[in-house]
């Protein structure tokens, strides 16, 4: 079971040091072989670990089988998880057959998007109007006034381009990127951690979590941004590879086959134009026009870039590697932050090229009517200037949004699982909407965003896992999962007065799943334990992921909106503050 072995190294992120004494190079002349030591490379770019042989032994595997296996094993099991993540999401997608919670708002601004350019006010009856004609119903003129970027709704616009303006056409595409999302998990997880079988943990672990499940089934935004904040992290670690490969294939060798470290091309070697980091660029610009919280997760990442940068150099053997981090790797950050920036803009590219004659987009026409003459007009095109007025505006409305709702919630509650957010509420009657004829009296039909609790509550103690290997270990895969969940959660605390949702931490829910696998990983226990270590760690982990699955299977009707009796419903609801 050494396919869990690197989740425990620590050499990677290590100053190289040659401490072999002259003695035994001398005695190299006689026949002295050094003994197996890892070299720099190895530092720089662990190499991927495998299963044990006495495991494929004792599965009788052949030699060829066991190398077609492992070959194969990098693509095939996160495509595996996927596979089955994907059928769960895909089931039934259109039911229930309504427009559920947010999505009375983001369905209809994305049909109008793809349509019109930019958003429009709907009348009140819209909704049953929409269903009961399957979409085909006159997109109003007047435009409406929003307070999220355009990129997440022409996303969702896209699936009711292909499929048609209904539940199933609306919830297409972020059914299939909260799919996708998980693939990307599971090969994330399995270049963090040189190893497969935990990247397939962590892309079970999301595959299996309710808040996961309910966001891929619903048109809400924050779905969207989760795939662009994961697909990011992911450029930037294939980035952090490829950069330090390259480091390491400029290193000397000395006699003995060995990567040494070298200070002078350490603090010298230009790394190239990085295309993986210019990825993550794009990815963090378009996040940042899904909503607006994407920007934390570039400042975070940003950092995060930056200290990859200087360990890589530090373990090459530069003398300065912060200096030579910034004067060779830096330059890269601050020219793509313009293009980022740009991305955002040209998410705006609809509204831009509407009127501006009070016929196209909201404040379109500020510039020429309220915003008329000023400094700035000088400087800046009309467009420009309405677009800046709005996005104010926009900044002022969300920093005041103080209206009370029923299932607004404290970001200290999240992690708990303290107060999920329904979706949508019926209670047919016994033989009708699914409820059984048997039931007695009415049924419960919800569909609740709630992440599956006993995974939520697991990635607490995770959590802190994940800081202490950070803090005392020195683990960037700690410090880097950290960083994950840090800027998508820790930045709402500065709004615990504003209105505001536990869906929200969808965005940093796959960093939890890696930090859950990284527990998993120290469970299983470090390369060298004892085979009973081994086992009993195998089967405390096994233990751990059966429960998950076995609460994901328990609180199924409550994700998917099928109908049971109230009694079942009742006792589902394990916190008073989830009713």
């Amino acid at each position: 079971m050494t396919s869990t072995a690197s989740s425990m190294d620590t050499r990677q992120g290590q100053a190289p040091q040659d401490q072999r004494p002259s003695w035994q190079q001398r005695l190299r002349r006689f026949g002295y072989t050094a003994g197996p030591r890892s070299d720099v490379r190895d530092r720089l770019v662990p190499p991927y670990a495998e299963p044990s042989p006495r495991l494929w032994a004792a599965l009788g595997f052949s030699p060829g089988l066991v190398d077609r296996i492992t070959r194969w094993s990098g693509w095939g099991g996160p495509l595996l998880v996927t596979l089955m993540a994907g059928v769960m999401r895909f089931y039934h997608l259109g039911s229930p057959k309504a427009v559920i919670f947010d999505e009375t708002y983001y369905a209809k601004d994305a049909w109008a998007l793809v349509h019109r350019g930019f958003e429009v006010n709907w009348d009140k009856n819209a909704n049953d109007l929409i269903l009961q004609h399957n979409g085909h119903v006159p997109i109003p003129t007047d435009a409406a006034y929003v307070v999220h970027p355009p990129v997440g709704k022409y996303v969702i616009g896209l699936g009711e381009l292909i499929f048609g303006f209904n539940p199933f056409g609306w919830r297409f595409m972020t059914a299939l990127l909260g799919t996708l999302a998980i693939l990307m998990l599971c090969r994330i997880g399995r270049r963090l951690f040189r190893s497969t079988f935990l990247g397939c943990v962590a892309g079970v672990m999301m595959s299996l979590d309710g808040l996961a499940f309910v966001m891929a089934r619903t048109s809400l935004l924050d779905g969207v941004l989760m795939f662009f904040v994961v697909a990011a992290f992911g450029c930037l670690l294939l980035d952090r590879d490829r950069a330090r490969a390259k480091l390491a294939a400029a290193l000397p060798v000395d006699a003995d086959g060995r990567v040494r470290p070298d200070a002078h091309i350490a603090n010298t070697l230009f790394l190239g134009l990085r295309p993986w980091r210019w990825a993550a660029c794009l990815l963090l610009g378009l996040a940042m026009g899904t909503k607006w919280n994407g920007m934390f997760y570039a400042a975070a990442f940003v950092v995060m870039t930056v200290l990859w940068d200087v360990g890589s150099r530090k373990v090459a053997g530069a003398s300065r590697p912060y200096v030579a981090a910034l004067r060779y790797d830096l330059f890269l950050v601050v020219v793509m932050a313009p293009v980022a920036i740009s991305v955002y803009v040209l998410s705006w590219l609809g509204w831009i090229l509407s009127p501006a004659n009070g016929t196209g987009g909201y404040f379109r026409n500020w510039a020429a009517t309220d915003g008329k003459g000023g400094f700035w007009s000088h400087f800046m095109p009309d467009w420009a200037r309405s677009l800046w007025h709005y996005e104010h505006e926009v900044y002022e409305f969300n920093v005041g949004l103080h209206s009370p709702h029923t299932y607004m919630s404290n970001p200290w509650s999240w992690l708990v699982d303290g107060r999920p957010v329904s979706y949508f509420y019926e209670s047919p009657s016994p033989g009708s909407d699914g409820c059984p004829a048997s039931a007695g009296e009415k049924c419960a039909r919800e569909v609740l965003a709630i992440g599956t609790p006993l995974l939520w509550w697991a990635a607490c103690f995770a959590l802190l896992y994940v800081l202490w290997r950070w803090a005392f270990r020195r683990d960037w895969r700690a410090g880097a999962v950290a960083c994950g969940v840090a800027a998508g959660y820790l930045p709402w605390f500065m709004y615990q007065d504003r209105t505001i949702f536990f869906f929200y931490s969808i965005v940093f829910l796959p960093f939890l799943c890696l930090a859950v696998a990284m527990l998993i990983g120290a469970i299983i226990g470090p390369p060298g334990s004892s085979d009973t270590r081994r086992v009993a760690g195998a089967v405390g982990a096994g233990v751990l992921v059966l429960l998950v699955t076995w609460n994901f299977i328990y609180f199924w009707p409550l994700y998917t909106g099928t109908a049971i009796p109230i009694d079942q419903w009742r006792s589902r609801m394990w916190l008073d503050t989830w009713v």
